[in-house]
């Protein structure tokens, strides 16, 4: 129990809020993206600076609570929350600066990629990322970053330039590839493992209108669309990218009313070539089949980050499932049409993303990213508004990914599995995971920051 006087000392040492229960805020203030996750922190420390941040580490640390910290929120498994413990909130820091002349971008670790996107935009640029705006930067960022620019300009964290961040022991620092070099490599896919990071400095990528947006084929056709499209994102050129998923078409404009609430297979495009070539590179696609929809044409980028915002909002009940493939053969694909077809909920739904291109060409140990010779990171999502559905969608994922995971590459992408304990962290590292557990005794010894997808310290 803290004393009451600890808790104002804390209070006064923070410019941001304090929010503890009881408070007209802190119901509102405890939940995360994930609304399966209902946990109650002692503390809601919600930060406006790095001096904030310092303070709150300190207090966690010598008060030795548990300590979670939230950029987004968007966390499957709702690490940025912790029963009784100290929830450093990260979502008032959201400054962006866009240097122009040197194309890099300097965020803060409570922005959404929506405030990048905003931010960049009109610059010309973009920061490699994920698939919805609404998804926090300090998460996805430090987990690896597999997103729409993947193939053309790698991971997010390929485009890392340095981070600042607080330590366990209070102290701030930076970390690039001349500063704290064993650092910097280990947050370059290590997660929130090594301390609170207050901002990322980004190599901002040229790119502004793209030619993408989902095409989607009647579910007979998937198992010949898979084939069709892992022949051709494993043999196109970098500025090709699409992700393969099963859907169920939402019953909203702009989707024709005549195929509202169908189980479909889709590819959802972005190709950021040049504008006047793209009729010619999406030839081959649309002579696969005809499309029973086709969105896909110029788009801003920002507008392509944010199609799916909508149809996900925060709040819905969220259950993951991931892993690494190298190719899918025909009992693969088999087993994919299955599962595609029993989608639990509208909301439900499988991923294939592409990770060849660039994101495959930097080696395996150059960061903490391991699985650089996979060409495809899966995820099986169990999506719903309604908790009643939690178990019917759960077993839907689990089943598949049992059937799949034998197949797999190995371990699953850290940003898109629940909490499933050691071994699967570890398998998510692969061959990284001993020089991370090192790296992690050197910056976390007593593993203060634990509350992630944690990697024990060496010793």
């Amino acid at each position: 129990m803290l004393a009451q006087q600890q808790v104002d000392e804390f209070r006064t040492q923070l410019r941001g809020d304090l929010i503890l229960p009881g408070d007209s805020a802190y119901n509102e203030a405890r939940k995360v993206y994930n609304a399966m996750i209902d946990k109650h922190p002692a503390l809601i420390a919600r930060c406006v600076d790095a001096a904030d941040v310092i303070s709150a580490v300190n207090f966690g640390r010598n008060n030795h609570l548990p300590v979670a910290v939230r950029g987004g929120s968007h966390n499957g498994p709702g690490f940025g929350t912790c029963d009784d413990g100290l929830v450093i909130d990260l979502s008032r820091m959201r400054g962006i600066r866009v240097d122009p002349a040197n194309n890099t971008v300097r965020v803060e670790g409570g922005c959404v990629w929506g405030d990048v996107d905003h931010a960049t935009h009109p610059f010309g640029l973009a920061v490699p990322s994920g698939f919805l705006s609404s998804t926090g930067v300090g998460g996805l960022a430090l987990g690896g970053g597999i997103g729409y620019l993947s193939r053309k300009y790698g991971l997010t964290i390929d485009n890392f330039l340095s981070v600042d961040m607080v330590l366990a022991d209070g102290r701030f620092v930076t970390a690039s590839a001349t500063e704290n070099a064993d650092l910097f490599w280990a947050v370059r896919g290590g997660g929130g493992n090594f301390g609170v990071v207050t901002s990322f400095l980004f190599k901002g990528q040229p790119t502004h209108t793209v030619y993408g947006g989902p095409i989607l084929w009647p579910l007979d056709r998937a198992a010949d669309l898979i084939k069709f499209w892992q022949n051709f994102i494993l043999n196109a050129p970098d500025e090709m990218n699409g992700w393969f998923g099963f859907v169920t078409v939402p019953p909203a404009a702009p989707f024709p009313e005549q195929y509202h609430l169908q189980k479909m297979c889709a590819v959802v495009w972005c190709y950021t070539g040049a504008l006047e070539t793209a009729e010619a590179a999406f030839k081959p696609i649309r002579q696969f089949g005809p499309p029973a929809i086709d969105f896909a044409g110029p788009i801003p980028f920002p507008v392509l980050q944010g199609m799916f915002d909508a149809l996900y909002p925060a709040g819905l009940q969220w259950y993951w499932r991931a892993d690494f493939f190298n190719k899918y053969d025909d009992k693969m694909i088999d087993l994919h049409v299955k599962y595609g077809a029993q989608l639990p909920t509208m909301q439900s739904t499988m991923h294939i993303y592409p990770i060849n291109g660039a994101a495959g060409r930097v080696g395996a140990q150059d960061t903490a990213w391991g699985y650089r010779n996979a060409n495809f990171a899966q995820v099986i999502v169990g999506v719903d508004p309604d908790p009643q559905n939690n178990e019917r969608m759960i077993a839907w994922a689990r089943d598949y990914w049992l059937a799949m995971h034998p197949f797999s590459a190995g371990g699953g992408y850290v940003n898109m599995i629940m909490d499933e304990g050691e071994e699967q962290v570890k398998a998510a590292y692969g061959g990284n995971y001993t020089r991370l557990a090192q790296v992690k005794a050197k910056y976390d010894s007593q593993n203060l920051f634990h509350v992630n997808q944690n990697i024990k310290p060496a010793g």
